[in-house]
């Protein structure tokens, strides 16, 4: 073994020091996850969910007034469009989106945004929500402000969290995209389009985290907001399952309820979501969820009965567990059909 004079030694040890503070810091995401306030949820779901937007229909000028100021914000945040796309939208036609039902839909638009990982940029995790709602009926705005306007400006803040992040040299590893989709109400169009016609190839996709209805609590919660429903995590991945528990322990402390997971639910609400078109794909999938309320589907779900304490931990959960997934040494492995 070569012999290195004392002052050497100690040059070497402080670079070792440094270089495992740096590592460690940058396994930690609770500075970050710090950056996803009520404030800023509260201030992005008054705009996301107001009477401006005309309930969001899909393909109506309100959703496209939001959409608008989705893409504002990623810009506010220095968050790019996708690397191979040639900007934030990605359009869908209203021959796709009326080719099931007919329902006269007008032309539409997934919204893109997207972090590139510093280690394995091929590898990309994707957090999706649905910025749709049902529009306007008999004169009454549905403003959507639970479902899923808490999901839409949970992915502003997540994204935010991981672009403050990458500005002072912890990026994620994988690439994250962020992805807000359309059609959802009319069944779940914008994410069956993006699973038909993926930017990134669907075997490189490691996870799909859903986020859809995280702002309220249902009648079984009555005593606390403290938990979220965690639907599909075990479905086809136990490295996915463990990794949302893990996370939750270690920084957010919900309790996450299983109650919606079984298979036999009749509610059926895994299959009623966006996070379906990824896992019926093979791609490990989560989806977020409140539960329905007196609310749900009606013109009084609105922004000031979103209980914004909820909301806040929610969204940091979900970003711990994303942050986990990009940062890991190896993707989830697909263990169940």
């Amino acid at each position: 073994m070569k012999k290195i004079p004392l002052l050497g030694l100690l040059v070497v040890l402080n670079i070792s020091c440094s270089t495992q503070k740096i590592s460690k810091e940058n396994s930690d995401p609770t500075k970050y996850m710090k950056t996803i306030t009520a404030d800023e949820l509260k201030t992005h779901l008054y705009i996301v969910a107001s009477d401006e937007m005309e309930g969001r229909e899909t393909g109506s000028a309100g959703q496209k007034k939001a959409g608008v100021y989705l893409i504002d914000q990623y810009k506010k945040n220095e968050v790019a469009f996708p690397t191979g796309a040639s900007g934030y939208y990605q359009k869908i036609p209203a021959a796709f989106l009326n080719a099931k039902h007919n329902e006269n839909l007008s032309d539409s638009e997934n919204i893109w945004a997207y972090i590139e990982g510093s280690e394995k940029p091929n590898e990309v995790l994707v957090i999706s929500a649905h910025y749709d709602h049902v529009g306007t009926k008999n004169g009454e705005i549905y403003n959507g402000a639970d479902d899923d306007g808490s999901g839409t400006v949970a992915l502003l803040e997540i994204a935010q969290a991981f672009q403050i992040a990458k500005k002072e040299g912890h990026g994620p590893k994988r690439s994250v995209l962020f992805l807000h989709v359309t059609g959802e109400e009319h069944g779940l169009h914008g994410s069956r389009y993006y699973s038909e016609n993926p930017l990134f190839p669907l075997a490189n996709t490691i996870t799909d985290i859903n986020i859809d209805m995280i702002g309220r609590r249902d009648e079984a919660h009555i005593s606390s907001n403290n938990y979220v429903y965690v639907i599909g995590a075990n479905r086809l991945s136990t490295d996915l399952d463990k990794i949302c528990t893990k996370a939750n322990a270690t920084y957010t402390n919900l309790d996450l309820d299983y109650k919606y997971n079984d298979p036999k639910d009749p509610n059926h609400f895994y299959e009623r979501s966006d996070h379906y078109n990824f896992a019926k794909n093979g791609v490990p999938s989560v989806f977020l969820f409140n539960g329905v309320h007196a609310d749900y589907h009606k013109p009084t779900d609105s922004p000031d009965k979103i209980e914004y304490d909820a909301l806040t931990k929610r969204a940091q959960f979900a970003f711990v567990t994303a942050w986990e997934l990009a940062n890991r040494r190896e993707r989830p492995v697909v263990d169940k059909k």
